[in-house]
């Protein structure tokens, strides 16, 4: 039997927990809070620093004015993606702050995606949804947020998906996307795409795909697939990956010469299908196996969310738990985070705002509860942080909710921040296992909440799989506007190179920005363009292009990574 700890792991990664336990990272010589040199800094200059720095929230509700989030939005820059955590699943405050800053980087910023950490095929429904106004927003959540994504069926999201579809009907040529990026499941539609177009354009391949695809298609709810899944015998796991993974190497093998986006979702829809088995081809009762688990789920997450950044040419806000959106990890065993690969692959134009708060109210199930139910949920008082902790101190500032850059700050309140402290990191279940999180390594921006209240949940409407349509598409992908970059997936510790646009080019062919800053479309980069990456963490530092010799023309600003 493994030791506790490595079961509670395991039962961590099964029912797909954010948070698992923490180990303190190693503090500033000195031995605790102190400036750079072991000195240790006055509580009062610290709180005196904090005080300096913090911008307060009018609200975190996402209606009103924006006037107090212009110094978010001149932290934000020229950043492609915007990754928002949240320091528990089930609250609605974090998700309705999150909404509000998807709002204002899209009215006055140009930002037009949302990815989600939701599987893939939930995201393209939904994304179907906002572009066409076909199906129920309601329908679609009910069905797909289940298991242990169970918390992103709230009233919260909702008014969000209502609220982009709304702004879609307003401005029907420059419309806001949606996308999921997680791997525990893979719809049916997502199987159908992929085999529809092996029909259509590779027919000597499609014996082959139906073959490798047989019995996979889910035909359950999405709770009972993902609880069959985790426990199907390792050997048929196994099995079921090596037959995805055979699916997608044949289409990548058929890569058209030329421009093809049916064969670019395709590929995409059968490495969605690839990543999900593979998830569930780890042995799990194998303590090894689970940083590796963890680890790779985080890095599908980011190439996922990459990939919908290279193939829409939109700035995007990535929203998830803050465990994920860090651009560090507080435990060895979540050894990569989605936010380190971003960082990596971006540099300064990936911005991670954590989130925290001292007290209040959350939904969640009862502490390593795998494959939870809605009846699992409860409500659960979260008492004031403890002393010594990152959000006891933060919640000193003078003001209710607020907001700082941390990479701005003055040097007490950034030598105090660079010190890993207990912080409570809130997943599906509580209580939390006790996270120690250094936010100066792990955030660009912080926000704090004094209180917070417990998620809206709905009703659940049906706990029926989907019926299709006769006759209708079962893409959930709609075509893409862009043309698509070619770019490899990274893949630890080989060096790759990531195409990705770049820069502030998001207004439509021939509008101006919000802010009369620009005027441009957003471009592939020409054939041959060299790039490089910046890795700092200044302000300033972005990626940028230069032109191959001979060339003639600007070359349209990309990211690459070392």
């Amino acid at each position: 039997m493994a030791p506790p700890m490595t079961r509670r792991l395991a039962a961590a990664l099964l029912v797909w927990l954010v948070v698992v336990p923490g180990t303190v990272a190693a503090v500033p010589a000195g031995g605790g809070p102190g400036t750079s040199d072991g000195t240790p800094t006055a509580a009062d200059d610290v709180l005196s620093a904090l005080e300096e720095a913090a911008r307060p929230l009018g609200t975190t509700e996402p209606s009103g004015p924006f006037e107090d989030l212009r110094p978010f939005g001149d932290a934000v820059g020229d950043a492609v993606m915007v990754g928002v955590g949240e320091a528990a699943h089930g609250s609605h405050d974090f998700v309705a702050f999150r909404h509000r800053v998807f709002r204002y980087l899209v009215e006055r910023r140009g930002f037009r995606s949302f990815v989600l950490e939701a599987n893939w095929s939930a995201g393209a429904r939904l994304d179907a949804y906002l572009l066409t106004g076909r199906g129920d927003p309601v329908r679609i959540m009910s069905e797909e947020f289940q298991n242990a994504f169970l918390l992103l069926h709230s009233q919260d999201y909702l008014d969000m998906i209502r609220w982009m579809r709304a702004y879609n009907v307003a401005h029907p040529d420059d419309p806001v996307r949606f996308a999921g990026n997680d791997n525990a499941y893979a719809g049916p539609e997502v199987y159908d795409q992929v085999v529809e177009h092996v029909r259509r354009a590779h027919p000597g391949l499609l014996p082959a795909v139906t073959e490798l695809y047989r019995g996979l298609r889910p035909t359950l709810p999405v709770g009972e697939w993902i609880r069959a899944a985790m426990t199907a015998p390792l050997d048929e796991r196994r099995a079921r990956a090596a037959g995805t993974g055979r699916v997608l190497a044949l289409l990548g093998a058929r890569e058209p010469a030329g421009k093809d986006e049916d064969h670019v979702r395709a590929v995409q829809h059968a490495r969605a299908v690839d990543q999900v088995a593979r998830m569930y081809a780890f042995d799990l009762t194998d303590p090894r196996a689970v940083p590796q688990a963890m680890a790779y789920r985080d890095t599908v997450m980011a190439e996922n969310t990459l990939w919908w950044h290279r193939h829409t040419g939109h700035r995007l806000v990535l929203g998830g738990h803050n465990s994920h959106v860090y651009t560090s990890s507080s435990t060895p065993h979540l050894p990569l985070t989605q936010g380190a690969v971003l960082r990596r692959r971006l540099g300064d134009g990936y911005l991670a705002v954590g989130l925290s708060f001292d007290r209040g109210a959350v939904h969640a199930t009862g502490q390593g509860l795998q494959n939870p139910t809605d009846d699992d949920v409860r409500r659960f008082e979260v008492e004031p942080a403890a002393a010594g902790s990152v959000e006891h101190t933060l919640d000193r500032v003078s003001h209710r909710n607020w907001y700082l850059d941390l990479r701005t700050a003055p040097s007490a309140a950034r030598a105090w921040l660079d010190v890993s402290r207990p912080k409570r990191e809130i997943g599906t279940d509580f209580p939390p296992p006790g996270d120690q999180v250094r936010p100066l390594r792990s955030a660009d921006l912080m926000v704090h909440l004094h209180e917070i209240r417990p998620s809206r949940r709905l009703d659940r409407e049906t706990a029926g799989q989907r019926p299709r349509t006769p006759g209708a598409t079962t893409d959930p992908l709609p075509a893409l506007k862009g043309p698509p970059v070619r770019c490899a997936p990274w893949s630890p510790p080989a060096p790759s190179t990531t195409c990705a646009p770049w820069g502030r080019w998001w207004a439509p062919p021939g509008r101006s920005a919000p802010d009369g800053s620009l005027t441009a479309a957003a471009t592939s980069p020409p054939a041959g363009t060299g790039c490089s990456g910046a890795r700092s963490r200044g302000r300033t530092s972005a990626p940028s292009c230069s032109k191959p010799p001979g060339a003639s023309g600007s070359p349209s600003p990309t990211a690459t990574t070392a």
